[in-house]
């Protein structure tokens, strides 16, 4: 356990130094991982695969094909123009997409919000000769927070909803109170507010358009359009296998560039698409996967849950804070999935044995393990694919850039949350 943890934290170190090397470093810890036997002795593809999000990375570059004919198609110049019509700055402009982001995110898995929306924004941004970095990072971070308002909007979402029996309305309305989603609207209001702060230097005005920018090629737009909603009606489907969402999206890529090359009749309509996936992104985050894997593999996630069990001693306030807190901490650095499984029978343990009810501090962890991903660049696969799409256009992200924004929008968004939850369901 003690070697996982150094290795762990090395590769996290380096990565946040040396941000350009991040998929080398992901993947070369892993390698280490695999090598020293963290994952069991010998090279077994039974112990070494299943810790693999396959679900993940098959969406991202499903989705990432779509959007590379959806992007083509100038659908996305398009929706910039409407945007553009309707705020007056750029500082309005980058509140739009964020909320826009949001509202998506609370229906559709965070990753393939941002890879849908981010288009959108990086042309607002070549329209105003403006800086598309804190746009797309704001994007991000919007996606992750509305990931907890819905039972569908997030993978930890969907394990709580499972483990409680919930029901999609139980997320707005739970046992006679307002649900997790008002939490987390809350928290969106103030983080908003946060933003336009954040964004307060950005007066420049909109230009006025000519006129709009025309699209003549539609289908694009109804594939992107029928992942979203395949996406949604797939989250009620019970015992679906693993990979569903990732099938969804690389069965609607196949069908675009089977389009795209009847359209086209040459190689660069199979090509192009293929071409505009990120296998860095895909890369970093399958490196991520097993090095998570390999800790909680050697026990690093389960000590550290009996730890937050232990440290509340029977005092169900000082229990929910510290889950709270600690889980944003956590998921800062972790996957928050495998914390997340890890953490729902921990709870379940304190509640039978403190006979207490526990839905304060099963929401209490939902929203901490779900905005904590926005403290660091790498703490969300949201966050790695929206830096992914930046560095594709020729754009680096300092850290610095990643935690002035991520950092205040955390705090602006639990904050309220925290106290929130405790007030609805802790008294």
């Amino acid at each position: 356990m003690i070697w996982a943890i150094i290795i762990f934290a090395v590769a996290y170190v380096l990565m946040l130094t040396f941000s350009k090397y991040r998929p080398y470093i992901a993947f070369g810890a892993a390698l280490i991982f695999i090598i020293l036997g963290f994952f069991g002795k010998g090279l077994s593809a039974e112990n070494i695969l299943p810790n693999i999000d396959f679900n993940v990375l098959m969406m991202i570059a499903g989705t990432m094909g779509i959007v590379a004919l959806f992007i083509e198609s100038k659908m996305p110049e398009l929706l910039a123009d409407i945007i553009m019509e309707k705020v007056p700055n750029v500082q309005w402009a980058a509140i739009a997409m964020s909320l826009f982001s949001g509202i998506i995110s609370a229906f559709v898995d965070n990753v393939a919000t941002v890879l849908m929306v981010a288009p959108v924004a990086l042309e607002i941004c070549k329209k105003l000769k403006t800086n598309p970095v804190p746009f797309i990072i704001a994007i991000a971070v919007s996606s992750n927070l509305q990931g907890a308002a819905t039972l569908v909007g997030d993978t930890t979402a969907i394990m709580l909803g499972s483990a409680l029996d919930m029901s999609f309305i139980d997320f707005f309305w739970y046992k006679g109170r307002p649900g997790m989603f008002f939490a987390v609207e809350l928290g969106a209001i103030i983080s908003a507010v946060i933003l336009g702060f954040l964004f307060r230097k950005e007066k420049s005005p909109i230009p006025k358009l000519k006129e709009r920018t025309k699209v003549t090629d539609y289908v694009p737009t109804v594939l992107l359009g029928g992942t979203i909603v395949l996406l949604i009606a797939a989250s009620f489907i019970p015992n679906k296998p693993d990979i569903t969402n990732g099938l969804i999206c690389c069965t609607l890529m196949v069908i675009g560039i089977v389009y795209n090359l009847i359209k086209k009749k040459n190689r660069p309509a199979v090509i192009e698409p293929l071409k505009a996936i990120d296998f860095e992104t895909i890369g970093l985050l399958l490196g991520l996967f097993l090095m998570i894997g390999g800790i909680a593999e050697q026990g690093v996630i389960d000590a550290a849950a009996g730890l937050l069990a232990k440290a509340g001693n029977g005092n169900i306030f000082v229990l929910y804070t510290i889950i709270v807190w600690a889980s944003v901490l956590i998921s800062a650095f972790i996957d928050n999935i495998p914390y997340v499984a890890t953490m729902i029978p921990v709870i379940a343990g304190i509640a039978t044995t403190l006979n207490i009810d526990p839905t304060v501090l099963y929401f209490g962890l939902l929203s901490g393990a779900t905005l904590g991903g926005n403290c660091t660049p790498i703490g969300a696969s949201a966050n790695i694919a929206g830096i992914g799409i930046l560095r594709k256009e020729g754009y680096t992200v300092k850290n610095s850039d990643f935690f002035k924004i991520g950092i205040p929008f955390t705090l602006a968004a639990i904050i309220p949350a925290y106290i929130y939850l405790w007030l609805a369901y802790g008294i």
